[in-house]
Parts: structure tokens; C-alpha cells; sequence
């Protein structure tokens, strides 16, 4: 028998596959989005909603702040996936209002109409949200003495002389660290304003989850790609942002020297690892979403290079962006053991990608963006 769903920013770039999942699974789908215009241009003002959106989905145009907007998309709801949110770590350094009045401050509106509207409450069985790898700030690391260790972020003296690997933090030893997989048990150093929001975000559906014993699920997604994505917002996913550079006619601009390690995950596997997780069998808790398979962000400028035959090559910043980490990929072992398994790889990934943005036109807006950055010093 199928549910009652809610996903608040489910006009977005993942809610809106879910949604096409969730629809076609037999559930009935209300969406609640303001449509950002920065994710959606001028659809808000024109009164539309994007092209893709179904005709068999209820959609309400509203902002997750405003509680009584809120509380009709509750209605009747029995799970409630709670992806709107605003998303960038470059920009959320000096918009921070706005980054923590929509992140944490919707999230409240939510959690507080839970804790105080019994019928809404009693009705709602699951609360699934959309959490980051960006919480854990660095991710794990092995020195070749000491073991796992989590470092602190880098200090300024080694951004400034361009030394970007960690080295052990443990006093004295100073070798140089490997990335290994990260777990969720790692601590969290959360470098940026949208991580410490997202980190907020995850922590109040936990603990008012557990409070009103509401099953309440923290997906942290690793850097998800695919159709949809919003390729004229210079905050969004790095694919993205590579790709509205190559459909320019510009080459694709990477911070520090691009070794620097990700996980990429097909928006395909993120909306499996969602309807998983809506599941009553699947256990509450804070979870990975990821491929299992990490690749270097040069990598990935170097794939979109060759799959759109664009004669060009990336150009290397050796600069350091305010809040950006060095290197953070999954350990799975823990969704896999509520049946997760990734099904799309990189290169199957990617030439999905290729086959869409070929169609789609894009507004180049990085460098205005790194300009941004530069004049209030957030770049190094």
C-alpha cells in the first residue's frame, strides 16, 4: 500500500528524481519547494514549475521558514523527506543569515510543528533528511606510525606555502597522512558555514526523532551528479559547475592542485539509498551515501574534457577556497547493510551526464563567483 510523502525541496535536483521513484512505486507525492532562483532561475517569478515536474504530484510553492505553509504540506503525511535547503560551502561563507536561517531555521519550523501538533505527529512514521559528507570537515586518515588519526583543518602557514596534504597531528611526528575511507563514527570538524548547518540540521532531526519516537533517518550524501542538476548556480556540485564552464567555451577552474580526493554518486543511487531508508525495517541513525569508488577532482575535470572531445585542459588555481577540506570518501559498509549496493559506476555516470548537458544551456557564473571570494579574502 503506498504512502503519503512530503519532500520539501522536491522541485531540486535530487528531491525531483525521488519523486519520480516515489510516484511511480505507487505512493502518493506532495512537494513543498520556493523555488531559489538561483537553483531555478526565473520560474518562480514567471509562476512555473520546472518542465519535469508530474502531473500525478501535488506541488505547493512555499518557503519552509513559514510554518503555516508548512503545516498543510503536513497533512496527512506518513514520511517526510526534508531536502530543501540552501547549498554552496563558497558562498555560505559570507552569506551566513541565509544560510543558517534557511538550513537550521527551517528545519526548526519542522521539527517544532512535530513537537507540538499531536495529530501531525502521530501520523508522520519516518523523517528522512538530507545530511552532508561535509560535516565531517577532513576525513580519515592513516599515519604510517600511528594508526587512524582525524586531523584538524591546515594550518594557514601551509596554505600559504601551497602544502597541501595533512601531515600526523600527534606531537613531533609530522608524516605525511593517507586518506582512507571514511566512517560515521568519525568525528565531526565541520569547516564551513553550510557544513555547521548541515551538522545542526542532522543532529535536531535526531534528537526530536528520538524524543517523539519518530524513526529519523541522516542520509550524509557524498557528491552526487547527475540530470537536473543546477547548472547555472556557481555553488552547485562541482560536475555541474565544470560543466556550465565547458558548455562556455571555458576550461574548468580547480582550487589547490586537484589531487585532492571525492566520492561521486549518481543521483540514481542517492534516491535507491532514499527509499531504502523510508522502509520501517531500516534503522535510525546517520548514514554514508556514496559509490565506493573515490576519483580526484582533476579526474573528473579531465573526464568531461574528453567525453564532450572539448580541446582544452583545466586550469590549476594553487589557491586554497575558506572552508574546502583536503580529501573525504565513503566508507558504505553501514547503508550496505540495509541492502544499499551501488549500481551506476563513474563511467556509466558520467556519460548519462555528457547525453544530458549537451542538450541544456548554461550561464557561466564561476568567475564572478571566485571574484567574490577573492576581494572579502576567503581565498588563499
Amino acid at each position: 500500500m503506498g504512502k503519503r510523502v512530503l519532500i520539501t525541496g522536491g522541485a531540486g535536483f535530487i528531491g525531483s528524481h525521488l519523486v519520480d521513484a516515489l510516484a511511480d512505486h505507487g505512493h502518493q507525492v506532495r512537494v513543498l519547494d520556493s523555488l531559489e532562483p538561483q537553483v531555478h532561475g526565473a520560474l518562480r517569478e514567471q509562476g512555473r514549475w520546472p518542465n519535469y515536474c508530474r502531473s500525478d504530484v501535488e506541488y505547493i510553492l512555499g518557503d519552509v521558514r513559514n510554518a503555516d505553509v508548512f503545516v498543510r504540506a503536513l497533512h496527512d503525511v506518513d514520511v517526510v523527506y526534508h531536502f530543501a535547503a540552501a547549498v554552496g560551502v563558497g558562498q555560505s561563507m559570507y552569506e551566513i543569515q541565509k544560510y543558517v536561517d534557511i538550513n537550521v531555521g527551517g528545519t526548526a519550523v519542522l521539527l517544532d510543528i512535530l513537537a507540538n501538533n499531536q495529530t501531525i505527529r502521530e501520523r508522520v512514521s519516518r523523517i528522512i533528511v538530507a545530511s552532508s559528507m561535509s560535516n565531517y570537515g577532513e576525513g580519515e586518515y592513516v599515519c604510517p606510525e600511528h594508526g587512524r588519526v582525524y586531523p584538524q583543518p591546515r594550518t594557514l602557514e601551509q596554505l600559504h606555502n601551497h602544502e597541501w596534504e595533512l601531515v600526523c597531528p600527534i606531537s613531533s611526528c609530522n608524516k605525511q597522512l593517507k586518506p582512507v575511507p571514511t566512517r560515521e563514527s568519525k568525528p565531526m570538524h565541520a569547516t564551513s558555514v553550510y557544513a555547521i548547518a548541515k551538522k545542526t540540521q542532522e543532529e535536531l532531526c535526531l534528537a526530536i526523532g528520538e524524543a517523539y519516537q519518530i524513526p529519523a533517518v541522516a542520509l550524509r550524501f557524498f557528491n552526487a551528479y547527475g540530470s537536473r542538476q543546477a547548472l547555472s548556480n556557481p555553488y552547485t556540485g562541482v560536475a555541474a559547475i565544470f560543466a556550465s564552464r565547458l558548455l562556455n567555451g571555458n576550461p574548468p577552474t580547480i582550487f589547490e592542485d586537484g589531487q585532492q580526493m571525492r566520492e561521486f554518486v549518481h543521483v540514481s543511487d542517492v534516491v535507491q539509498a532514499c527509499i531504502l531508508a523510508m522502509d520501517k525495517q531500516f534503522a535510525p541513525g546517520s548514514y554514508n551515501v556514496g559509490s565506493g569508488s573515490p576519483t580526484s577532482i582533476l579526474n573528473i575535470a579531465e573526464n568531461l574534457i574528453d567525453r564532450l572531445e572539448v580541446d582544452t585542459e583545466p586550469i590549476i588555481l594553487n589557491q586554497f577556497r575558506a572552508g574546502d577540506i583536503r580529501h573525504c570518501y565513503a566508507d558504505i559498509t553501514k547503508l550496505q547493510a540495509q541492502g544499499y549496493k551501488p549500481r551506476k559506476s563513474l563511467k556509466e555516470g558520467m556519460a548519462e551526464l555528457i547525453n544530458w548537458i549537451q542538450d541544456q544551456q548554461a550561464v557561466d557564473s564561476f568567475e564572478a563567483a571566485a571574484m567574490t571570494l577573492q576581494k572579502r579574502g576567503l581565498t588563499i
